[in-house]
């Protein structure tokens, strides 16, 4: 999956973590906190919206949200 999503700009993933209910928490210089109320939290680093995350820190994000293959169709982010 990562190698499907490493273009992706930060802003998409934003959109769709939002879109699956992690609410924005708080910011430490370019690091993004986001809760979902089932108790997943991810944290985005990045400096520019149209950014894409490295292979390592994407991994980690999708580690964090604990999407499987048909969350990410649901969500856009991939066909």
């Amino acid at each position: 999956m990562i190698h499907i999503l490493r273009n992706t700009p930060v802003r998409d993933l934003i959109r769709a973590i939002e879109q699956d209910g992690f609410q924005y928490k708080r910011r430490k210089g370019s690091q993004r906190v986001y809760r979902h109320p089932d108790g997943r939290r991810v944290v985005i680093h990045f400096h520019h919206a149209k950014d894409t995350l490295p292979p390592g820190t994407l991994k980690d994000f999708l580690n964090g949200t604990k999407w499987s293959e048909t969350d990410l169709q649901r969500l856009k982010l991939i066909n």
